[in-house]
């Protein structure tokens, strides 16, 4: 892969631009990636069908292994700061909310978090996605009003049986250069006790960020590779970003929180956006983080 690096950037840190012409190299490589997704994930569905039917938490375990891979395949190495919540908690099953830029941010966080994501209904409705995000037991939700309580009730049960949940808040993707406004409904899950004794999940804010592109840190164009945003279709996003080498996405997590600490939904979902927002903009810009790497 052909790449001019130029000093530059919001940040003054080095930028990667992608030449307009996609040479046969990079190509190749968008080729041999796509096969190898394709290899990994037609064996990968009946292994986690048949997961999925046997007791324990196996599945769980799976999921995360077919991440990592995917990961590794499209060419994301993966920093993690701090500890999951589930490592060290109280038995208190874990709302996992993080920032928003890519579909790529499924990936990389189902390779580390053990948990299920909650997602939008359209996904859903996609062709083999539908098929991963299934067997990954994906909440879905819905934009009408007249089915919260129905999705509530249901991420409620999820959480009563001891899972964990990945939870977007933006409601949307962003650029990569900032976190949009979190939305408070989508943490009213975290107002409803799960647990037989009346307390609620623990939430952990969770900034990941894309800070390095062809080994070098990411600026503000060179992060828009990463960003899949606008009317931008997923095949046309994954075939810029799978041309790329030396991508990596670091995962900051930040300490647990318990919501009966706040008077409001609104007043936690204020506290965790500046949580997310401030350890996001740490990493854009290489400050030194509260935690060291774990991974």
């Amino acid at each position: 892969m052909i790449l001019v690096a130029a000093r530059g950037g919001d940040d003054g840190s080095w930028t990667a631009f992608m030449p307009d012409r996609p040479s046969p190299l990079r190509k190749l490589r968008v080729l041999r990636r796509l096969l190898l997704i394709v290899l990994w994930t037609l064996p990968c569905i009946p292994i986690q069908a048949l997961f999925m039917a046997l007791p324990g938490r196996i599945n769980e375990r799976f999921a995360r292994l077919y991440w990592a891979v995917m990961c590794w395949i499209i060419g994301v190495g993966i920093r993690v700061v701090g500890t999951p919540a589930q490592q060290g908690g109280d038995g208190r099953p874990v709302v996992y909310v993080s920032t928003h830029s890519s579909w790529l941010d499924v990936p990389v966080l189902g390779a580390r978090l053990q948990a299920s994501f909650i997602a939008k209904e359209e996904i859903g409705q996609w062709p083999v996605v539908s098929w991963i995000a299934a067997l990954g037991r994906t909440v879905y939700v819905r934009r009408k009003r007249t089915s919260t309580v129905r999705e509530r009730d249901e991420m409620r049960q999820r959480l009563a049986a001891g899972d964990n949940l990945i939870l977007f808040p933006e409601g949307t993707t962003s650029d990569g250069s900032r976190v949009l406004p979190f939305r408070s409904a989508f943490l009213s899950i975290a107002e409803v006790p799960v647990l037989a004794d009346g307390r609620t999940a623990l939430v952990q804010p969770v900034s990941l960020v894309y800070d390095r592109i062809a080994g070098m840190p990411a600026g503000r164009a060179s992060r828009s590779l990463f960003a899949w945003v606008g009317d931008q279709d997923l095949a046309s996003h994954f075939v810029r970003l799978a041309q790329a080498r030396g991508m990596r996405a670091t995962i900051l997590l930040h300490p647990p929180i318990d919501p009966a600490a706040f008077n409001s939904r609104k007043a936690l979902t204020e506290a965790v956006w500046r949580i997310t927002a401030e350890g996001a903009a740490a990493l854009r810009q290489s400050r030194a983080l509260p935690c060291r790497p774990i991974q």
